[in-house]
C-alpha cells in the first residue's frame, strides 16, 4: 500500500497507507455510484405505462 510513495517519492501519510486506502475507497464508491445510477435509469426506461 505504498504506491504513492513509490510513484511520487513523497510520503504524505508517513508510510501508513491511509491515503492509499482512502483513494481506493473513493474509487470503489464512484464505481458503485455509476453502476447504481445506470441500473436505476435502465429500470425507469424499461417501465411501460399502463
Amino acid at each position: 500500500m505504498d504506491w504513492i510513495e513509490e510513484l511520487f517519492g513523497i510520503s504524505p501519510d508517513a508510510g501508513s497507507g491511509t491515503l492509499e486506502a482512502l483513494i481506493a475507497g473513493a474509487v470503489v464508491a464512484v464505481i458503485l455510484g455509476v453502476i447504481f445510477a445506470v441500473r436505476a435509469r435502465g429500470s425507469r426506461v424499461s417501465e411501460k405505462p399502463r
